[in-house]
């Protein structure tokens, strides 16, 4: 006869079996643009209509439903509920462009993509740095330029090449005088973060049409970024299911970092005090005490990204990257991740002690970790990361996350 002790651990035993069952069912990329996309868009409602939260809105939560997401598949009518409010409160509509609208050629290693529309059209140009032999190879999408140690690419055998964000928008946008206004007259409130996203998404276009030619693997494309590339590298992970792997490096306020939290620090890069080029005017209606009415916030941009990976980077000695908010959007969008049982694929280190945007060396087995398993799919690299330093370490999270599950940290 079974004791129970036995009994429990077949229990157990069974449990992480059907687990590990359902994480395989589980997507780590998806060969669309955005699977959501037949969803209706929720209701928005305006400043005076919004009720205020104190506290970060739980992202199991339908909007204007008391419906929850319970299991992964309703994950994507969630998510897809999420990007409608970015849209609309943010940043603008992302268009969706038809391939027939799309030309795209690869020339002595530089894709060359022309987007047609109204008779005008739009051209993208990236070179691609190859290895040695015949691919396919992995790809990281550096957001002009990559910042990350470029060993971590090259001895991995892992191409590489920049999106050139000019070519769709400047830093400093002019509004209705940019390329990307030529083919979209009517989008001229659009922000920086809906149309550099639009950019990347049309390189992966051109790496699909171009096909084999490219060499590249299509299920194994990274971005990466940082600081308001950083910032770029996040908004299109989160607005592209073909990309697999995002690292967002020192992102700052406007991409990790939760709008609410920052509101509560210091001299920090907060919604009303952010880059004006970079959103929709109209979301600075929603600054200073109408944050808390905000119906989404960043951790919700974040964990847009799941099932997909993304590894967050932070930096402690700058305080403009309000890295506090940024720490408690971490934990609170890696309970997207806890919750389907692939918690491995979301980290974030957040360290100081080094130059913006310069890696330090004790985050490069954390980088080369989410490399190793979502680029080249070493299955052994640890990627349960969840690093901050000791000036984050005493800082309340659960406060902000009510609804997380026990255990959070």
């Amino acid at each position: 006869m079974k004791t129970l002790k036995t009994i429990a651990l077949i229990a157990a035993c069974a449990l992480v079996s059907v687990q590990a069952a359902a994480k395989k069912k589980i997507p780590l990329v998806y060969d669309q643009e955005f699977a959501g996309a037949r969803y209706a868009a929720p209701a928005f409602p305006t400043v005076a209509e919004a009720k205020s939260l104190e506290t970060l809105p739980n992202p199991f939560e339908f909007s204007n439903s008391t419906k929850k997401v319970k299991k992964f598949k309703d994950w994507e009518k969630r998510r897809a509920e999420i990007i409608r409010e970015l849209y609309h409160y943010e940043v603008g509509e992302k268009p969706m462009v038809d391939k027939k609208d799309i030309e795209a050629k690869l020339e002595d290693n530089t894709l060359t993509v022309i987007v047609h529309r109204n008779g005008e059209t739009l051209t993208i140009t990236s070179r691609i740095t190859y290895p040695e032999g015949d691919g396919p190879f992995p790809l990281m999408i550096g957001m002009s330029g990559i910042s990350l140690p470029r060993q971590f690419f090259s001895e991995r055998n892992i191409a590489t090449m920049n999106f050139n964000m000019g070519q769709v928008m400047a830093h400093q946008q002019r509004r209705g005088s940019e390329p990307i206004n030529k083919i979209y007259p009517e989008l001229v409130e659009n922000g920086a973060y809906a149309m550099w996203p639009w950019g990347v998404s049309r390189i992966i276009d051109g790496l699909e049409i171009v096909g084999a030619a490219s060499k590249i693997d299509m299920q194994h494309i990274g971005v990466t970024g940082c600081s308001y590339a950083g910032k770029m590298a996040l908004w299109s992970g989160a607005f592209d299911e073909r990309i697999a792997l995002t690292i967002a490096q020192e992102p700052g306020g406007g991409g990790a970092a939760a709008w609410r939290v920052s509101e509560t620090l210091g001299h920090v890069e907060t919604l009303g005090n952010t880059d004006p080029h970079w959103f929709k005017e109209s979301m600075w209606d929603w600054k200073d005490d109408n944050v808390s009415k905000l119906p989404m916030d960043h951790h919700e941009l974040c964990a847009l990204i799941c099932p997909r990976a993304l590894l967050v980077l932070g930096n402690t000695d700058y305080e403009w990257l309000a890295d506090e908010a940024g720490y408690v959007s971490s934990v609170a969008a890696r309970e997207v991740w806890k919750k389907f049982g692939i918690e491995d694929r979301m980290g974030f280190s957040i360290q100081g002690k080094h130059g913006h945007c310069q890696l330090p060396q004790s985050q490069y087995p954390e980088v080369e970790a989410f490399i190793d398993k979502f680029l080249l799919g070493k299955e052994d690299a640890n990627t349960i990361i969840m690093h901050v330093d000791e000036t984050l370490a005493d800082k309340e999270v659960q406060k902000w996350i009510p609804w997380a599950q026990t255990g959070f940290k």
